[in-house]
């Protein structure tokens, strides 16, 4: 299999696996889908990211308007964001690495951007309809406050799932910062992890029309700070 392929076949590769494991737990209780979820993906202590939510919500960050004038603009077929020099850019294509741990080896300073229109998570996963999640922004809100000892059914194990598959590298999760940002026209859950030798960001982006966008960076070097990197996704849109 090609070691790159669209975030959307990736779902869909994934989507039989997550309804077999829901089906096997779809009767049980909450403590037996914890510990489903806890012997067949993780516990906590090897996944820290599982038992933890955002514990930061700032609304209206101040954007570097300087920082702003020193972006690159890049024009892809359905967004455009600007972006900082220095980085190798991937736009669309997921490398299935990318998702595990041995992404330390990837040693280079890279930037991976992704868009997906309206309603893109609810029409691949129409079921969570029925339980009022009905955008892109409940349905990502969903997988961010999603954690293993939060779990009382179905649901709830559908999203730490979710979560164990959509959350890139972040470094030691143990060192990890999840946290929610209100921007002017978008809303922003950002994980991200600072050290001294390197930074990264995740950054799920939702805007007020329900567009995704997923600005991931890998910041070797720990060149970008949180403040750097709110201009940044100031800058993702749909291409016009």
């Amino acid at each position: 299999m090609s070691q790159k392929f669209k975030l959307t076949k990736f779902f869909l590769n994934t989507v039989l696996v997550i309804l077999g494991l829901l089906f096997v737990a779809k009767f049980s209780a909450p403590r037996f889908l914890r510990m489903y979820i806890e012997s067949g993906i993780g516990a906590c202590k090897d996944i820290p990211i599982f038992c933890m939510a955002p514990v930061l919500e700032i609304t209206n960050p101040v954007i570097n308007r300087d920082y702003l004038q020193e972006l690159v603009p890049y024009k892809f077929p359905r967004m455009e964001i600007s972006l900082p020099k220095g980085f190798n850019i991937t736009q669309e294509r997921v490398k299935r690495y990318y998702y595990k741990s041995r992404a330390n080896k990837w040693r280079q300073s890279h930037i991976y951007v992704i868009y997906q229109p309206p309603g893109f998570f609810t029409n691949l996963f129409p079921e969570v309809k029925k339980r009022g999640i009905g955008d892109n922004y409940a349905f990502i809100r969903n997988v961010m406050y999603a954690r293993t000892d939060y779990i009382q059914g179905l649901m709830d194990t559908f999203f730490v799932i979710m979560k164990g598959i959509f959350t890139p590298d972040v470094g030691d999760q143990r060192q990890a910062v999840m946290a929610q940002f209100n921007l002017p026209g978008r809303r922003a859950f950002v994980n991200y992890n600072l050290s001294k030798k390197e930074n990264y960001f995740d950054c799920n982006v939702i805007t007020d029309n329900d567009s995704f966008f997923k600005v991931y960076i890998k910041d070797q070097g720990a060149k970008l700070g949180l403040e750097k990197v709110m201009a940044i996704i100031s800058t993702a849109e749909t291409t016009k």
